[in-house]
């Protein structure tokens, strides 16, 4: 038995975005979910916790941002999806099409990584009710740890450079970071990362609507202790773009929840699930 719809999501450009719809099972409780994903990781990925979340009676939407998995039309090396597009026109989109299928009046939204930290030029951030940000800060390499320090400035300045120019893509996976990606997100991705405050570095350059101000709604951070790119300087860095929201920091210590490693991506798996009702309790508003 499936779990789930497939589905597709009209973004505003006509671009399609390939779609999980879990619907609610039971009564339905809350606000439905938006599973926004990090930089090059798919859908998939949330399915486990996807499905779990329906059993506990939320409606979940996942989905793979333009150019990334089931949501990449073409050849890689012609895609033109930026990070930009991500936040301008694809969450803006998933979050109608969330909407539309529950009929509820807002969304929450369940954020991993950069998932997480495009809200602030969300056009449409008026019908979210609350944003979970999971392992969501500005990556800023000056405030990451272990060896994603050291291999952080070979990736963004030698890796994603030498395969957009040979390859016409940014080569991630052969280093453990995702699906490849088009060749203006990691040219984003490492701009971004490369200086304070993540896509606020676009703004006024190649963004010019700004909502971070505005927003009100509460976001709350989980990050892990031994996350070595959403470390809490980068965490904290990332809530402190939005004055006007009441915001919440969340510290995960892997072995006060029996784990050996939580890191940027475990939190998903079907491993960590006692960390899920940690989660599921910021739901709640």
């Amino acid at each position: 038995m499936n779990t789930y719809e497939s589905c597709w999501i009209n973004c505003k450009d006509g671009y399609q975005l390939a779609a999980q719809f879990y619907p609610a099972q039971g009564s339905s409780k809350n606000y439905p979910i938006l599973i926004c994903p990090a930089t090059g990781i798919t859908k998939t990925f949330y399915h486990s916790f996807a499905e779990w979340l329906s059993q506990q009676g939320y409606s979940v939407l996942s989905f793979d941002f333009r150019g990334i998995g089931k949501s990449l039309h073409g050849a890689l090396k012609d895609s033109t999806a930026s990070i930009n597009d991500w936040g301008l026109l694809d969450i803006p989109a998933a979050v109608e099409t969330l909407l539309h299928h529950t009929q509820a009046e807002k969304v929450i939204i369940i954020g991993h990584s950069a998932g997480g930290q495009l809200i602030g030029i969300n056009p449409n951030y008026e019908k979210v009710a609350k944003v979970v940000a999971i392992a969501g800060s500005t990556g800023h390499v000056k405030g990451l740890k272990g060896k994603t320090k050291l291999l952080a400035p070979v990736m963004f300045h030698i890796v994603f450079p030498l395969s957009s120019l040979i390859k016409g893509y940014g080569a991630a996976r052969f280093i453990g970071m995702g699906e490849n990606l088009p060749k203006n997100v990691a040219k984003q991705w490492a701009e971004f990362c490369s200086k304070p405050g993540y896509v606020m570095n676009a703004i006024g350059k190649s963004i010019f609507e700004d909502y971070h101000q505005e927003i009100q709604c509460p976001i709350t951070s989980f990050w892990a202790t031994d996350d070595e790119i959403a470390t809490q300087a980068n965490v904290k860095e990332l809530l402190g773009l939005y004055p006007n929201a009441k915001t919440k920091l969340i510290e995960l210590k892997p072995q006060q929840h029996g784990y050996k490693q939580i890191g940027h991506m475990l939190m998903f798996k079907k491993s960590h699930h006692k960390l899920w009702p940690i989660i599921e309790s910021e739901l709640i508003i």
